[in-house]
């Protein structure tokens, strides 16, 4: 018997939701959860130059999508966790046919990411999915704004931390 394909797997994306517009909350890690963003250290995030490269692409993110917006972010060592709005008024979003405008924006930091470290010849590699969660209310949002501001506070308690050798 063969492995499942790909195509057989079951979609982590709500059947209610056309991902087109709306708020989400966005986690993306590294391959193996490898510690390629840098380390936390007494309370303080210490960005390696791939870490410096994917904080910036996450602050640009409106110049190169211009129906998103990202208002919080934290890169951690061997994660990103982001609240990401997608605006569907917006031309550039309605156009939008062949694949979700969320994926286009994830896909799209993480394929400069990627890039950076292959012309560097740094050692990289993200996990093949991400996980998202559309967020309901303004009180699912400030609780998961209070998770990403606390999170290199909260590292080794952190359900994604992982000692490096």
């Amino acid at each position: 018997m063969c492995p499942p394909c790909y195509h057989d797997r079951k979609s982590p994306r709500a059947s209610f939701h056309d991902y087109q517009a709306g708020i989400y909350f966005v986690t993306i890690c590294t391959k193996d959860k490898r510690h390629y963003f840098g380390k936390v250290q007494d309370g303080i995030m210490h960005l390696s130059p791939i870490g410096e490269f994917c904080q910036q692409q996450w602050e640009e993110v409106s110049s190169h999508y211009p129906y998103a917006t990202v208002p919080l972010f934290v890169v951690m060592p061997n994660h990103v966790h982001a609240i990401v709005s997608i605006n569907q008024e917006t031309e550039c979003a309605i156009q939008k046919t062949d694949r979700e405008a969320l994926a286009t924006v994830i896909g799209g930091v993480k394929r400069e990411v990627t890039m950076f470290a292959r012309k560097r010849k740094i050692e990289f590699d993200w996990q093949s999915r991400y996980y998202d969660r559309i967020i309901r209310n303004m009180w699912e949002g400030n609780n998961i704004a209070n998770y990403i501001e606390n999170n290199v506070a909260r590292w080794d308690s952190d359900e994604y931390y992982r000692k490096e050798p």
